[in-house]
């Protein structure tokens, strides 16, 4: 018996990895009530397919709950056997053409009175084709399980051996009987009376994991039916470790827990193995279409990143001068991206910050906002359509903070994790009514208005040659000293732009502390500049590009690394005294929503139902004098306009 349970156990788990789209197994629920019965279930490769069904004599059987269920025409051949037998032999005797181990298993619910009857029919029927259900001809072929009316345990020998059956908990089976049990099935409602709500009754809860471990130890898999069937009881089955989810709503149900690994993170790596490959969008625009994309097997932190707790000595004081002003901008971070991050790392540095508001980000031509134009109304404190980098529908350029602080006397800079002339940056230091014309937008650096300015894109800087111009020998003609490289910003005693191409590179454990370090020695030398204070602007750039691949994993390390940042300038803000620090975002991505975690592991568990920008109110955080101006509602240009009237 043990040999036979280890062996079970083993096939077991081959079985479900081979159906590692899906975190768990999904089973169609009396798949003939679809509008597409099969067909709508196959589009989605759910394992199981389950249709009820009456032997009406001679080879004649149809599908349907009751005999009134359905119509003559509702024929099992018609709905399920034909079907079958085509994608079979269209696939080369596999279910699927492009996943060849993924299997298929047909359940059958014996509704009629003579079992013997049926079984018989059945089997000669399906006896015709070999190649489609017969696992000793082919390995692949689809399963057959028997549920309802079946044949008793110790009838089962009495049938092909590729006809498998549904067994229950409550009764016992022999090893030989038990090595045709296909899987347990049990009716929820003996265990629970859970409405898919909230949580189960502790109680419950105990009876449910304690049919699960029995049916474990028995080497099946199982299921439950006449259960909840909802999000809530989806991720709950998963954390459960339930084989197959048995579910009405295939399509649902296989939208939800495709790309799991996407959808879940726990940085000390308790959720689950992390599949290798890489998450990549095609929803980028021009400048940043090369982006090489979450490097997934990368995106697991063994242990949180460091939270700073200020000191609030100056927090929100009004009577005290604002020297410098630090703008961090986590581009596509809403709320719950913010959450996200905070309930996996245990706590944020951007969450120590007291002051809190919210800004309307519509832009001037559009309800939902894009980049180009959120970035804008943050550097200039005017209303931007899309598309636009701090330019009026004209062309006409619309003068920047960096405009304002360069001709107040002190220093500007801008860094970014992601290209320096993508539309957040480069509404700081462009002007363009195109966000992809990369040439105009880059020229802007030639007016000499940055100390600094960092960030990847060395194929605009270099290759295209901005009418006729030769960018880094220009740079250097202007006093900038070009580097490649982050770790030499605060070397040179002259003004600096690096073009790091590691910061192109989404955050990795090797990496995430990169933005951080950026910014450190961006402070560094824009303090050590002989202005009179400085303005910086910083980017966390690809937690919108985790939005728009649709990969939390990718969100919240983007963000902990833009969080990294923020307390290096909140680190500054404490031992300068007279900096004001302001964390916003120009827009949220992905209609990001939170459906589950655990409070002791950190995991999170989440959801994208979109891959583009959302009218999410982006959240205000500030530190420092002056703080307090920024809490409240407002729109998006007022952050700019609230900045200039502190800094008058």
């Amino acid at each position: 018996m043990k040999k036979l349970i280890i062996t079970s156990l083993l096939a077991l788990s081959l079985c479900i990895s081979a159906q590692a789209q899906y975190p768990v197994l999904i089973h169609s629920h009396n798949d003939y009530a679809q509008q597409a019965p099969f067909w709508l279930a196959y589009s989605q490769k759910v394992r199981t397919v389950e249709c009820d069904m009456f032997y009406v004599g001679g080879s004649k059987f149809l599908v349907g709950h009751t005999r009134d269920d359905f119509r003559y025409n509702q024929s099992f051949d018609k709905f399920y056997l034909e079907p079958i037998v085509t994608v079979f032999r269209q696939n080369g005797g596999h279910a699927w053409n492009d996943d060849a181990n993924r299997e298929l298993q047909l359940m059958i619910d014996i509704k009629s009175d003579d079992t013997e009857a049926f079984m018989k029919a059945l089997v000669k029927k399906l006896k015709k084709y070999p190649e489609v259900f017969d696992k000793n001809v082919n390995p692949h072929a689809c399963q057959v399980i028997m549920t309802g009316n079946v044949p008793a345990p110790q009838d089962f020998d009495k049938y092909p051996s590729f006809i498998m059956f549904d067994a229950n908990l409550d009764k016992e089976y022999t090893p030989a009987q038990l090595e045709r049990v296909a899987e347990f099935s049990e009716y929820f409602g003996d265990y629970s009376h859970w409405n898919g709500k909230g949580t189960l009754v502790y109680e419950e809860e105990l009876k449910v994991k304690e049919a699960i471990a029995k049916a474990h130890a028995l080497g099946k898999p199982i299921r439950f039916w006449g259960g909840p069937d909802t999000v809530t009881s989806w991720y709950t089955w998963v954390n459960f470790g339930i084989d197959y989810i048995n579910t009405d709503n295939p399509a649902k149900c296989a939208e939800f827990l495709r790309d799991w690994h996407n959808q879940n993170y726990t940085i000390l790596g308790e959720s689950g193995p992390v599949k290798a490959g890489v998450t990549r969008t095609s929803a980028l625009d021009k400048i940043t279409r090369d982006f090489a994309g979450f490097k997934n097997e990368k995106l697991q932190l063994k242990a949180p990143v460091e939270i700073y707790t200020p000191s609030y000595l100056n927090d929100g004081a009004a009577d005290k001068p604002v020297k410098n002003v630090i703008l961090m901008v986590g581009d596509g971070m809403g709320i719950m991206q913010m959450i996200a991050a905070d309930r996996a790392n245990f706590g944020l540095s951007m969450m120590n910050m007291r002051y809190m508001g919210m800004v309307n980000n519509s832009s001037e031509d559009a309800f939902t906002t894009d980049s180009a134009a959120s970035g804008s109304a943050l550097a200039t404190g005017v209303l931007h359509s899309n598309r636009h980098i701090a330019a009026t529908w004209d062309g006409d350029p619309v003068p920047s903070l960096t405009d304002y602080f360069y001709d107040k006397g002190k220093a500007c800079g801008v860094v970014t994790l992601g290209d320096m002339d993508d539309a957040t940056p480069a509404a700081f230091f462009g002007h363009c009514v195109e966000r992809d014309s990369s040439d105009i937008i880059t020229r802007g650096l030639l007016e000499g208005k940055l100390t600094v300015l960092a960030g990847s894109g060395i194929k605009d800087m270099t290759t295209r040659r901005h009418d006729g111009l030769d960018m880094p020998k220009e740079l250097n003609a202007r006093g900038y000293d070009f580097i490649r490289k982050v770790s030499e910003i605060d070397d040179s005693a002259k003004k600096v732009v690096c073009i790091d191409e590691e910061m192109d590179e989404a955050a990795t454990v090797d990496n995430i502390g990169l933005l951080a370090d950026a910014t450190r020695r961006a402070i560094a030398k824009l303090s050590n500049a002989d202005e009179d204070g400085f303005f910086m602007m910083v980017e966390g750039a690809k937690i919108d590009y985790a939005g728009h691949s649709r990969c939390l994993p990718g969100s919240i390390m983007e963000t902990l690394s833009f969080d990294m940042a923020v307390a290096e300038a909140l680190k500054f803000a404490d031992s300068n005294g007279e900096t004001l620090v302001i964390v916003t975002a120009d827009h949220e991505c992905g209609a990001l929503i939170l459906v589950d975690g655990d409070n002791a592991t950190g995991r999170v568990t989440g959801y994208y139902l979109s891959n583009d920008h959302t009218p999410v109110y982006p959240i205000v955080l500030s530190y420092g004098p002056g703080a307090a101006n920024f809490i409240g509602r407002y729109y998006q240009k007022d952050i700019a306009n609230r900045i200039k009237e502190i800094c008058k």
